[in-house]
């Protein structure tokens, strides 16, 4: 028998195995924090988690997606509200709502999200990969923009955009994790609305 996924079954370390990418990401996020990044092997968050190494590649590619949990249905998520976003709604407010909706989420997760960006925001290996991360949210962001004002999505103007709206987010969460009692979709939306009154500076 695969001696693999007997062990999977009975839990590599006497727990349930770990069965959503939520549940792997929470599990992986506390071992970063505790040991550093650098220091967690996938073996070691394999045993953790309660599953094996080959079940862990299902769910990510690699140890730096781990911390991303599930960052492309979010930005799918995205993508379905601004396309349900009615014509008459202004091309700044429907990007702020929904960059506000993306990034709310439950009291209960709010722990594990500032583990994760504390991560991907300071740790070298994770900043290089972000970006190929928010390549996909800028995208998102890009074609949206592009399809209000008539323009190809690699042009200036909804690159720009998606960069502006891009650069506004890092920075708010910067401030959410130096100050951890900010509300975090609160800092954010001061962060756009910064955004929205450049020209008035």
């Amino acid at each position: 028998m695969d001696s693999e996924r007997t062990g999977e079954r009975r839990g590599r370390t006497g727990r349930v195995p770990a069965t959503n990418v939520a549940e792997l990401t929470h599990i992986g996020l506390r071992l970063f924090v505790e040991r550093g990044f650098d220091a967690v092997t996938i073996d070691e968050i394999a045993a953790a988690t309660g599953i094996g190494r080959r079940t862990f590649f299902r769910y990510f590619h690699s140890k730096n997606d781990l911390p991303w949990g599930e960052f492309d249905d979010l930005v799918a998520a995205m993508r379905a509200h601004l396309a349900a976003v009615p014509d008459g709604v202004p091309l700044f407010a429907a990007l702020r709502d929904a960059v506000l909706t993306f990034n709310d989420y439950p009291a209960e997760e709010l722990p594990y999200h500032r583990e994760r960006m504390g991560l991907l925001l300071r740790v070298p290996s994770l900043v290089a990969h972000g970006m190929l991360r928010y390549a996909k949210w800028r995208q998102a962001i890009a074609e949206f923009a592009a399809e209000r004002l008539g323009q190809d999505t690699g042009d200036l103007a909804p690159q720009m955009i998606a960069w502006a709206f891009l650069s506004a987010s890092l920075a708010a969460y910067e401030d959410w994790l130096n100050n951890p009692a900010a509300d975090l979709v609160a800092v954010l939306g001061e962060a756009l609305d910064v955004l929205g009154r450049i020209t008035e500076y």
